[in-house]
């Protein structure tokens, strides 16, 4: 039995239940592994602020309610090495989630964690994710102390080595793994992709702390998950990390009309409609939890007859849940919105980025129709399902006019919430690589946060201007 020591490196001062935690901790332990989580969330010397930007959101009293370690972070995770013992350490992965809650740098602020800890020889310190995906080259460049890399999806992997940890065999030709040998990195083929979510469920929320649940939404805190149905989107827009997957599994012809993968139907995965919903009741019923935000890339592209199938489970169960999910202004139509009440969806973010129709085509290749984005909004507000509207500020050729424009835009709109994030160059995408190119940004950027900070070099949009954008969108919305 091998022993797997998980680490949440999140920065951001909220408990968020990341997926892949719970998916890699699922698997690893129905097969008998022994699985422990150190989550530096709650850690006074470790969080960003993350009240910089709590603007976007209602004040709750969440801060009342979660309790915050004045315990040196660094010296808690030597010491739960030191007592678990693990034989792999383990920090970052795809999932759903993609780059959200800071998933892309999980990978970085993983290394930052244990970069200056001693590491007893004997264990392996194994990572995944986006980068680990898009630039295996960079990370064993800049993160030293990491021995191998999973690209792609890593949940049957893993646990893979784990197994050939248990019976003492050298797992480093194990498909999807990347690693150095004498100075020269080696990437194995890629790993099969998961053809069904099934395989990988039930995930293990289990492992999480207990104030990891409670969630901000709406001007309250409730007991919430985050949660993947699915995984996968048809669309590959310019900006979007869903690229880089798409890529490293073979999905890169795609139409010049749509922005849409060809063969889409073979890379979108989603679970049953008896696996979702065991997991639901399993979380409403012995965890209390009654929001939860589904990370499903295109919630909408979801097999229709999954989604309704599940729908009336949920409408028979009588539980006293809300889903809250992500979807794209297209799907949005008398038909979708009666599947979506019962479904008990009672939120819906959905991507503006920038407000010029020609800007999202030419520069974003992303194709939203603007009669669609206002009728979308219009229908929602209809029908009582409140509206967030996600906005990017500080893309490649984007200037002031343009964000000015957007914000014109969401005053047309007005969406129950607003979210603006910066730009962040992702490595391997075609914004970051025409970011490069005028040299806008650097080829590879640490510490990269599409909350926090931007990383432009633009002399026209500068990083004050974008503060100043960022801090006041809302109110300039509202006026």
């Amino acid at each position: 039995m091998a022993k797997i020591l998980l680490i949440n490196p999140n920065k951001w001062g909220r408990g968020i239940t990341h997926i892949w935690i719970a998916a890699h901790s699922g698997v690893l332990k129905r097969n008998g592994h022994e699985v422990q989580l150190f989550d530096a969330t709650f850690y006074n010397n470790w969080k960003h602020n993350e009240k910089d930007f709590e603007k976007e959101f209602l004040k709750t009293n969440y801060d009342d309610l979660v309790k915050f370690s004045d315990e040196d972070v660094f010296q808690e995770l030597e010491k739960k090495i030191s007592e678990f013992n693990p034989d792999i350490v383990f920090w970052s992965a795809i999932s759903s989630h993609i780059h959200s809650e800071g998933e892309y740098v999980n990978i970085q602020n993983g290394h930052d964690l244990f970069e200056n800890l001693t590491i007893p020889q004997e264990i392996t310190l194994v990572t995944g994710g986006l980068q680990a995906t898009s630039a295996p080259h960079f990370i064993f460049e800049k993160m030293d102390k990491i021995q191998f890399l999973i690209r792609g999806e890593s949940e049957i992997t893993l646990n893979e080595i784990a197994n050939h940890i248990d019976d003492k065999k050298d797992f480093s030709k194990l498909d999807g793994l990347a690693y150095m040998e004498d100075n020269v990195l080696k990437l194995n083929k890629p790993q099969k992709i998961l053809g069904d979510l099934d395989v990988i469920s039930p995930y293990d929320y289990s492992i999480f702390d207990k104030q990891v649940f409670l969630k901000k939404y709406n001007g309250g805190v409730y007991k919430g998950v985050d949660y993947e149905l699915s995984r996968g989107c048809i669309y590959s827009c310019a900006y979007c990390v869903e690229t880089i997957i798409q890529k490293y599994y073979g999905f890169e012809e795609t139409s010049p009309k749509s922005g849409a993968i060809k063969n889409f139907k073979s890379y979108l995965r989603h679970k049953s409609a008896d696996v979702a919903f065991s997991e639901i009741k399993n979380l409403y019923e012995n965890y209390g939890v009654t929001i939860f935000r589904c990370q499903d890339t295109n919630f909408l592209t979801i097999d229709r007859d999954t989604l309704t199938n599940l729908a009336k489970l949920i409408e028979e169960s009588k539980f006293d849940i809300k889903l809250y999910i992500e979807t794209r202004p297209e799907g949005i139509n008398a038909k979708s919105i009666e599947l979506l009440k019962k479904l008990k969806v009672d939120g819906i973010g959905m991507g503006i980025e920038a407000s010029s129709e020609s800007f999202r085509e030419d520069s974003l290749k992303r194709f939203a129709d603007q009669d669609k984005i206002i009728n979308a909004f219009k229908i929602l507000k209809e029908n009582g399902i409140n509206r967030t509207a996600y906005n990017i500020i500080g893309m490649p050729t984007q200037d002031e006019a343009s964000i000015e424009e957007t914000i014109k835009f969401n005053s047309l709109l007005m969406p129950d919430n607003i979210s603006v994030h910066y730009y962040s160059p992702y490595y391997g995408t075609e914004s970051h690589r025409n970011g490069v190119k005028e040299k806008l940004f650097d080829e590879y950027e640490s510490d990269a946060d599409a909350y926090l900070r931007s990383k432009t070099k633009n002399k026209n949009l500068t990083q004050e201007k974008l503060r100043y954008f960022k801090d006041n969108f809302i109110e300039l919305v509202q006026s």
